[in-house]
């Protein structure tokens, strides 16, 4: 049996670039250096430029694997998007603000290199689960120019729309037993201090804490039945980015925990593919 099929050519081809060195920081208590690599999806289309999507991987800032979720990324590359899947440091070889530097070196890297991965430097969203949904916010609030360290420092690491899946907000909420068991949370870590004892400090490094009305549209996504990071943090930083007068959404998934299966849905992925394409003004693929 013989069947000719001529295509009609409606989108691009999708390439993944992995392991991509965009930054080089500090290792081995300062005595050497290591690269910082991430995994791009991008069109290879020249003829029009793309929304950037950063995704940020989570793991309590203990253990992060930039390339766990590319099957998912790769679907919301395929609606019309550059996505890129950054590494930062883990808390074990730095405490604040070392994440979110890398974070922004990584959207920095992407502006810089944005001819080559036809990315419209204009047109950032951000989006990362539990530490990571922590950093995407962290992202989007922080703007203090002491957090753009590193090179391509010339470019811009705002953002203009944010997805963060149960995010951390505000650490000193957190219902710690007690000072000591605080001492080895996963928060205290990250700050380098007890965070119950130091709560002035631990505020400082929180999301609420750079909520303004001048921050990009939110789009929060949380379980409400999280046994790992309260659903009352995806709640506090809705309501103090509401009471800023910004443009948030708080999806509450009904009986999800933390990391849950109906995180993966297609369902959801509708979402989120909706959000970044009002917010970014992304066009359907062509």
């Amino acid at each position: 049996m013989r069947e000719n099929l001529k295509v009609k050519v409606t989108a691009p081809q999708y390439t993944v670039v992995s392991g991509v060195t965009f930054a080089q920081v500090d290792a081995w208590f300062g005595h050497t250096r290591r690269d910082l690599k991430m995994d791009i999806i991008y069109p290879e289309d020249g003829t029009r430029k793309y929304p950037c999507v950063v995704w940020i991987c989570g793991g309590a800032w203990l253990r992060m694997d930039r390339s766990a979720h590319l099957a998912y990324l790769s679907e919301l590359a395929r609606s019309g998007f550059v996505v890129a899947s950054v590494e930062y440091r883990t808390s074990n070889e730095g405490n604040f603000p070392d994440q979110l530097t890398d974070v922004k070196a990584g959207i920095r890297y992407l502006r810089a290199m944005s001819r080559r991965y036809h990315v419209d430097v204009e047109r950032f969203g951000v989006m990362g689960e539990s530490a990571g949904g922590y950093l995407a916010a962290m992202a989007a609030l922080a703007d203090d120019k002491a957090y753009d360290v590193g090179a391509f420092t010339e470019y811009s690491s705002k953002v203009q729309a944010a997805c963060p899946w149960y995010p951390p907000a505000d650490v000193t909420s957190f219902p710690y037993p007690s000072p000591v068991e605080a001492a080895a949370s996963m928060e205290s870590l990250l700050l380098g201090k007890n965070v119950a004892l130091y709560k002035e400090e631990a505020l400082k490094i929180c999301p609420v804490s750079y909520v303004t009305k001048d921050a990009p549209p939110f789009f929060i996504i949380h379980g409400d039945d999280d046994h790992t990071v309260p659903f009352e943090q995806g709640e506090i930083l809705h309501d103090k980015l509401e009471e800023a007068g910004a443009d948030v959404k708080l999806l509450v998934l009904e009986g999800a925990d933390h990391a849950d299966m109906p995180f993966f849905q297609k369902e959801l992925w509708d979402r989120i593919v909706s959000f970044f394409r009002e917010k970014l003004g992304a066009a359907e693929p062509v």
